[in-house]
């Protein structure tokens, strides 16, 4: 089932987001229990017509809370400024609504449980005002004197309504306790998104600021290796020139020598670019935990990766690095898992992630036509066809597609020479790191796994 199946909206957001959700349409509940908890039973305590007056009034504080506390939860992610006026509506209504409320079942008609409907309702109304109101304040002792002075205020107005003073005390007691638990939740809430969005953040940074550094690397690497071969073919072009000018036949000779240069540059341009597509793959599979990791993604590898030919390690290492690229700049991946196996003189391997929203409940048996939007692109060194045109070269084929929920998967099968016989390698934490870049380009494997992390 795809995005706009049943549950696609939600498989479709990344990890802030839902956790942004969940705070959100907790909050949006709040409404539901003030009214449940509080409003609902003033009809088994009053007579009418103040029961309604007293669910009408609830009602009104909660939906008042809820458009507030929505509001300024935009405000706390920097969306949109302070709703003061709101929380001043909010602020007075509570208030004010507290306080009728109390009269209203104090003074007004005898019923069955005056007493229990002053304490509850007006209990309630405060707590829940009190807990949206926090949201508009950063500092935890800013909170702790709000509550206080909630329940003292409570206290008061309780006693000078003609509540005792024991019920007075209880009923500001009750304040600390509802107002406090509502209090901390709202804030704690608050508090969880921003270091979820703070952390998701990092993880990008740091994935970012890797790719980066082996962009970096690459430069230099290509700078050393054309460096010294330009600057020889830019003084053997000058004497050529002045050579030819005077009508000299050593200038024939000096531009043989700048064609071998330009034919030497050529093959060591060759060897660099090679040298950096081709790794070992014990050296890839090691540079994807490390970059995975330092992306804050949980990497596992296992199986065998010596005792494979060149050609086929080649091959699956194109496969790692490619894999590990899109890993990092696709989906919202936590896990990946690589492993490798050998069995009926084939050799398997499968990058499988839970980053791929929306995926449905695919069984990833998709043959090699089968294409993802992040990882396919068009020409041999790119995407699927470019895992595809290696892999055929040594009669591989890919597989690539969903694999559950959540869940991509992404198979390599390589047939194996008869002579060989795969032996389990070290583990591959103390191995360099190579990756790719992004756009399916790979990155140069000279430098540890540590490095690797900013």
């Amino acid at each position: 089932m795809g995005m706009s199946g049943r549950g696609g909206w939600w498989r479709g957001k990344s990890t802030p987001a839902k956790v942004e959700t969940y705070t959100r349409w907790s909050f949006h509940t709040f409404p539901f229990v003030e009214v449940a908890a509080f409003a609902l039973p003033a009809f088994g305590y009053v007579p009418a017509p103040v029961n309604w007056i007293l669910f009408l009034l609830v009602s009104a504080h909660a939906a008042l809370g809820a458009v507030t506390a929505s509001l300024t939860l935009d405000w706390t992610r920097g969306r949109r400024p302070l709703p003061v006026r709101l929380l001043w509506a909010l602020g007075t209504a509570t208030v004010v609504i507290a306080v009728v409320n109390l009269v209203l079942a104090l003074h007004g008609p005898r019923g069955t449980d005056n007493g229990a409907a002053a304490g509850t309702v007006f209990v309630g109304v405060l707590s829940f005002g009190i807990s949206t109101l926090a949201l508009a304040v950063r500092e935890t002792r800013r909170m702790v004197y709000g509550v206080l002075g909630a329940a003292l205020g409570a206290g008061a107005v309780a006693v000078l309504a003609g509540v005792p003073a024991p019920g007075a005390a209880v009923t500001a007691g009750a304040v600390v306790l509802a107002a406090g638990f509502f209090t901390f939740a709202s804030a704690f809430s608050v508090w969880m998104l921003n270091a979820v969005y703070e952390l998701d953040e990092a993880r990008e940074t740091r994935a970012r600021l890797a790719v980066a550094e082996e962009r970096l690397r690459f430069g230099r690497d290509l700078h050393d290796v054309m460096g010294r071969n330009l600057a020889v073919v830019a003084l053997k072009s000058e004497l050529a020139v002045q050579l030819a000018r005077r009508g000299r036949p050593e200038a024939v000779e000096q531009m043989i020598e700048v064609q071998r240069i330009a034919r030497e540059t050529q093959r060591e341009v060759r060897e660099v670019v090679r040298g950096y597509r081709e790794a070992d793959l014990r050296t890839e599979l090691a540079g994807a935990q490390g970059v995975l990791t330092a992306a804050g993604i949980d990497c596992e590898v296992s199986g065998p990766v010596t005792g494979l030919p060149a050609e086929i390690q080649s091959a699956l290492g194109w496969v790692v690095r490619e894999a590990t690229t899109n890993v990092l700049r696709h989906g919202d991946a936590g896990r990946c898992a690589v492993s490798l196996r050998v069995a009926e003189g084939r050799v398997t391997l499968t990058v499988e992630n839970d980053g791929a929203p929306g995926s449905g409940t695919g069984t990833g048996s998709s043959t090699d036509t089968s294409t993802d939007p992040g990882i396919a692109g068009p020409g041999r060194g790119s995407g699927l066809a470019g895992l595809r045109e290696r892999l055929r070269e040594v009669d591989g084929v890919l597989r690539a597609g969903p694999a559950g929920t959540d869940l991509f998967r992404l198979t390599a099968e390589v047939p194996l020479p008869p002579d060989s016989v795969p032996e389990q390698a070290p583990a591959p934490e103390q191995a360099p790191a190579p990756a790719s870049e992004p756009g399916g380009s790979p990155r140069p494997v000279p430098h540890p796994v540590s490095e690797v992390t900013p």
